[in-house]
């Protein structure tokens, strides 16, 4: 959708006010130079969300949904894209031609934060930490990648029925264990993917530290912790104390906006630029 006429963009969620994403797609519309498009934050609970929806006109080019919207959206929407559709969560909707269409750009942006931190490593075991609906969209981008039978680790087993359903949706056949475990896996894994908020793997990461000692061996494997405040967030320091390598929660943010930007604006995303904006806003 290529228009040169001013649109408006957000990012919608509860709470919603630290979220860098205006960073980003500001800093896009500025290299694409699209004069007079703008991109806001709009805090909208889940129950919020129909009359915002309703109310939207032909000046909006998308919205970006974070929690607690990514499931809350589904129903309000005309058509949802596949891979949407597969994974059972919504982050982005495009208004085009007055029809609602729902996408998913965390596949792509946690299948692209991987790619630069693998570099060439091995993918064979693979652990998730949490089962929401960053961890569908995880468990996606590990089905593209190859990754097929990844352990995830969860509070409750018994809340996992969604995961299941979008995992068998996927062809993708995780084996389901409790967050207690979850140094135990780790340390043997290839690549960890934590999607775990704030600062609830805190836990995790004290206890990983703890198992350190002179004679303890070295972690070999790639730790994707997806937030990405504080830098770094207690479970990458952990994790690179034992000598793992760390991908940082804002290379899924970046590349996940960036494609945001390409499907609102009709764009190719100008990644350097949002790159360098990011990296600016997280320095200050």
């Amino acid at each position: 959708m290529t228009t040169s006429r001013p649109r408006r963009a957000a990012v919608l969620g509860h709470p919603v006010a630290h979220s860098l994403s205006p960073v980003l797609h500001r800093s896009a519309y500025a290299a694409l130079g699209l004069d007079g498009w703008t991109y806001g934050t709009e805090d909208v609970t889940a129950e919020e969300l129909p009359a915002f929806v309703a109310a939207m006109d032909e000046s909006w080019c998308g919205l970006s949904l974070t929690m607690p919207l990514k499931h809350a959206v589904m129903p309000l929407l005309d058509s949802i894209d596949p891979l949407a559709e597969v994974v059972g969560a919504v982050n982005t909707l495009l208004p085009v031609a007055n029809v609602r269409v729902g996408a998913n750009t965390d596949v792509h942006g946690i299948v692209s934060a991987l790619g630069e931190g693998l570099d060439g490593r091995t993918a064979r075991s693979v652990t998730v930490l949490g089962a929401g609906a960053t961890a569908a969209s995880t468990l996606a981008a590990l089905g593209e990648l190859g990754c097929t039978t990844p352990s995830v680790l969860v509070r409750s087993l018994a809340r996992t029925g969604d995961l299941r359903a979008a995992a068998t949706r996927m062809g993708v056949s995780p084996t389901f264990d409790r967050l207690d475990r979850a140094v135990e896996l780790m340390q043997s894994s290839d690549i960890v993917i934590s999607t775990l908020p704030g600062a609830a793997a805190d836990g995790i990461a004290a206890e990983l530290g703890g198992a350190s000692g002179p004679h303890t061996p070295a972690i070999d494997g790639l730790l994707l912790d997806v937030v990405y405040e504080p830098r770094p967030t207690a479970l990458s320091a952990a994790w690179a104390r034992r000598g793992g390598a760390t991908v940082a929660g804002e290379r899924m943010l970046l590349h996940q906006a960036a494609e945001q930007v390409r499907l609102m604006t009709g764009h190719a995303a100008p990644l350097a630029a949002m790159d360098a904006a990011l990296s600016s806003a997280l320095a200050a």
